[in-house]
C-alpha cells in the first residue's frame, strides 16, 4: 500500500512536469523552464501533504522555478541531432549528452527545491553564500573547460551547458559541506530523472517520426523530460528526512518570492514570447490575416491574466494577511491549478489553438490539467527516508549508459539518413545549398 500510494504521488509530480515541460516548448529559454518548475515543484508541495510547507509555497516553488530554468541556457538543438544520426558513436553521444544536459535541469532544479525545504530557523540555508558559490563555478569551469581545454559538447552553437555543469558542482559542495542530504537526494533524482527523460524522450522522437502520423513528436520529447524529472523530484523528496519545519512565515518573507512566481516570471515569458511580429508569423499559417485585431487582442489578453492573476493572489496571500502567514492545503490547490492553468492558456493563445485545431497536443495539456485536477488530492504518500547510496547509484548508473547503448543500437537500424541530422565525429553531413 505505502508502495502504490509513493507511486501514484509520483506519477502525479510526473504529469504536472511533464505537461508543463512540453508547454515550455511554445516558449523555451530560461522563462519557459522556470514557469513548468513552478509548476513542478508546486506538484511535489501537494502530494507531500505537509502543512510546514504549505508556508514556503512561494520560496520553495521560487527556488524549483529557477533552478529548473537554469540549464535553460543550455543549447541542444544540435545534440538532438545527433540522435537522428546512423552511425552508432554520434547517436551513443548524443543521447549521453542529453542525459547531461536534462540530468543538469534536474539536478540543480531539485537541488535548490530541497534547499528551500531544508531551511529553518535551526538549520537555516545561506542563500547568497549558494548564489555567490554557483556564480563563481559556473564562470570558473565554463573558462577552464570551454575556454581552456576546449570540451566542445555542441560546436558551433552555445556551450553554456559547462556554466550550468559549474554551477551543479558548487550546488553539490555546498550540499556536502552543510550536510543537507535531503536536498542532495532530490538533486540526485531529480537529476536522474531529467537526463534519463531527455534521452528516452528524443528516442521516442525519432521512433514517433517514422510512424509517419502527423504530431509534434519533439513535444513527446519535451514530455518525457518533465515526466520523467518530476517522478524523480517527488521520489527523492518523499524518501528522504526532513526536520520539521514552522507553521508560519512572517509576512516580510512572502511578497518577493510571490511578486517573482506569479508576476516578473510569467511578464518575462509573455515579453519574450508575446510580440506581434511572432504572433503573425504563427497566425497567417492558420489564415488569420497579418493585421488582424485578434493578435492584438492576444497580446493584451495575455498580459491582462497576468496582471488580474498577480493582483488576486497578491490580496489573498500577502495583502489581506496578519504577520504571521499560513496556508492551507487548499489554497495551495487553488494555486497549483491557476498558475498551471494560466501557462496553459498562454500556450493556447500562442499556438492559435483556441481558435484552431491543428495542434492537437495543445488539448492533450488539458486532458493533463483536468486528471491531475481531479486526482491529486487523492495522494497519500508516507516518507520513507532512505540514505544516500553512491555505490549504488554507480552500479545503476553504468546499467543506464548499457540502456542508452541498446537504444543507440535501435535507432541506428531503424531508418536512413534524417533531416536534420548532426555528426559530432566523422565528416558532417553536407550543408545544402539555398535555392
Amino acid at each position: 500500500m505505502k508502495n502504490k500510494q509513493l507511486y501514484f504521488a509520483m506519477l502525479m509530480a510526473g504529469m504536472s512536469l511533464g505537461t508543463a515541460w512540453a508547454i515550455r516548448g511554445q516558449f523555451g529559454h530560461e522563462y519557459g523552464a522556470a514557469w513548468a518548475g513552478a509548476v513542478g515543484s508546486l506538484s511535489v508541495l501537494l502530494v507531500a501533504k505537509r502543512a510546514d510547507w504549505y508556508t514556503k509555497i512561494f520560496a520553495a516553488t521560487l527556488a524549483g522555478a529557477l533552478g529548473w530554468g537554469l540549464t535553460g541556457l543550455a543549447s541542444y538543438g544540435i545534440v538532438v541531432g545527433y540522435g537522428r544520426g546512423i552511425e552508432f558513436v554520434n547517436v551513443y553521444y548524443g543521447l549521453l549528452m542529453l542525459f547531461v544536459i536534462g540530468g543538469l535541469y534536474g539536478y540543480v532544479g531539485g537541488g535548490l527545491f530541497g534547499l528551500a525545504l531544508a531551511d529553518s530557523a535551526a538549520k537555516p540555508v545561506k542563500w547568497v553564500e549558494v548564489i555567490v558559490e554557483m556564480t563563481i563555478g559556473a564562470i570558473l569551469f565554463y573558462f577552464f573547460m570551454i575556454e581552456e581545454f576546449g570540451w566542445l559538447m555542441t560546436p558551433p552553437r552555445s556551450e553554456m551547458w559547462a556554466a550550468c555543469f559549474g554551477a551543479a558542482v558548487a550546488l553539490t559542495w555546498y550540499l556536502v559541506r552543510h550536510q543537507q542530504s535531503s536536498a542532495l537526494r532530490v538533486a540526485v533524482f531529480s537529476g536522474l530523472g531529467g537526463g534519463f527523460g531527455f534521452a528516452f524522450g528524443n528516442t521516442l522522437q525519432v521512433l514517433g517520426g517514422l510512424t509517419g502520423v502527423k504530431f509534434n513528436f519533439w513535444n513527446v520529447m519535451e514530455y518525457s523530460l518533465g515526466f520523467f524529472g518530476g517522478l524523480g523530484m517527488a521520489y527523492g523528496t518523499l524518501t528522504s528526512q526532513w526536520e520539521k519545519g514552522e507553521n508560519q512565515q512572517p509576512k516580510s518573507k512572502i511578497w518577493f518570492p510571490l511578486l517573482m512566481v506569479t508576476l516578473v516570471i510569467p511578464f518575462i515569458v509573455w515579453e519574450r514570447s508575446f510580440d506581434l511580429e511572432r504572433l503573425q508569423g504563427i497566425f497567417t499559417k492558420i489564415e488569420v490575416a497579418a493585421d488582424s485585431p485578434i493578435l492584438v487582442g492576444i497580446q493584451w489578453t495575455s498580459i491582462g491574466m497576468i496582471l488580474v492573476l498577480t493582483a488576486w493572489w497578491w490580496m489573498r496571500f500577502y495583502q489581506n494577511r496578519a504577520n504571521a502567514v499560513s496556508y492551507t492545503k487548499n489554497e495551495v490547490y487553488a494555486f497549483f491549478l491557476s498558475h498551471w492553468g494560466l501557462y496553459t492558456m498562454f500556450s493556447f493563445l500562442i499556438t492559435g489553438a483556441f481558435m484552431s485545431g491543428y495542434r492537437i497536443e495543445q488539448y492533450l495539456y488539458l486532458v493533463n490539467w483536468i486528471i491531475v485536477a481531479f486526482l491529486i488530492g487523492k495522494t497519500h504518500p508516507e516518507f520513507t527516508p532512505k540514505p544516500l547510496a553512491p555505490k549504488k547509484w554507480s552500479l545503476n548508473f553504468g546499467i543506464l549508459l548499457v540502456f542508452f547503448a541498446l537504444l543507440a543500437f535501435i535507432l541506428i537500424n531503424s531508418h536512413g539518413e534524417l533531416k536534420g541530422a548532426q555528426k559530432r565525429f566523422g565528416v558532417p553531413p553536407p550543408v545544402e545549398e539555398a535555392k
